[in-house]
């Protein structure tokens, strides 16, 4: 879980930086390509945890969680 939590972190510096980007008016190409790579390093961490916790559900045979993450995938 420790490698999620540095990804999040990673993220989290990401869209700071964002922040500061648009708040000194970047040039929007730039902004872009920072967005993107936020997104994408959010959506690499969503995958992991998504991984992570399938695993773990069908591991234990516990249909009742795996109903919870299939609806919340579908929600995307």
């Amino acid at each position: 879980m420790s490698d999620v939590v540095t990804r999040l972190k990673k993220v989290n510096g990401q869209i700071q930086g964002l922040i500061r980007m648009i708040e000194q008016r970047e040039h929007c190409e730039k902004v872009i390509v920072q967005f993107q790579a936020a997104k994408a390093a959010l959506d690499k961490t969503y995958s992991l945890v998504l991984n992570n916790n399938l695993k773990e559900c069908l591991s234990e045979r516990d249909s009742e969680n795996m109903e919870k993450i299939l609806k919340l995938i579908s929600k995307k």
